[in-house]
């Protein structure tokens, strides 16, 4: 496992602050999580430094790479005999001297220090039931940052972008449109849109749920929690 492509491990690092602001930027402009964006980044530039193959390609949204082909060796010799110059003194990056304003994100009660190689696809066999003609549904209401949103539609938005959202939760990690809360026969249930990291309920990946009083669903590092009260 430890040479496999499509591994993908929660890393903590320094990185400058101007640095990070473009890359939140580009996020929003291209619609692609800043993890993807950067993993991009460090491919090209393991590319031009000789540590990949030139044909070397990563599947396009979502940061994984092709099939392995044999990746060459940091300490091996070149046709001209000398060996190839470290990617870091190269490129002017060092392990140290780099820094992110705060310090780095906490991950969150399901992390540790080193995620598994992928996360565990979401139950499925999920779906919203059909429309029928049952009554108006109770108010629900959805606590998030210390505010409280009232669900007052049949399609409630959650996610990166600021105009297709309801709730917009600006951070590369959110998909542009994360999740739905939808209104259904008097009730509601929560789907998943299809994002890049998806929606846990209770330390599990989920596709979807009935909502439930009280009930707190997490995407990413941020936590949503819904009440008919």
């Amino acid at each position: 496992m430890a040479n496999d492509p499509t591994r993908k491990t929660l890393r903590h690092f320094y990185c400058r602050d101007v640095l990070w602001q473009s890359f939140e930027r580009m996020s929003e402009v291209l619609d692609r999580g800043v993890d993807e964006l950067v993993n991009e980044a460090m491919r090209a530039l393991a590319q031009q430094q000789g540590f990949l193959p030139s044909d070397f390609v990563m599947s396009p949204g979502s940061g994984l790479s092709q099939p392995e082909r044999g990746l060459p060796r940091p300490d091996a010799r070149s046709d001209s005999g000398q060996a190839p110059s470290d990617a870091r003194v190269d490129s002017g990056l060092s392990r140290t001297g780099l820094r992110r304003s705060g310090p780095p994100p906490v991950p969150s009660a399901r992390s540790t220090a080193e995620q598994p190689a992928s996360r565990p696809p979401a139950v499925s066999g999920f779906s919203v039931p059909a429309p029928t003609e049952a009554g108006a549904a109770p108010p629900l209401y959805l606590i998030f940052g210390n505010q409280r949103y009232v669900i007052d539609k049949d399609q409630f938005i959650i996610g990166r972008g600021t105009k297709s959202s309801d709730l917009p939760i600006r951070d590369g990690n959110i998909s542009r449109k994360h999740a739905a809360v939808i209104r259904r026969n008097g009730e509601y249930y929560i789907k998943d849109l299809g994002s890049t990291n998806g929606i846990d309920y209770q330390g599990e990946r989920i596709e979807g749920k009935k909502i439930e009083e009280g009930d707190i669903f997490s995407i990413c590092e941020y936590q949503l929690k819904f009440t008919f009260q």
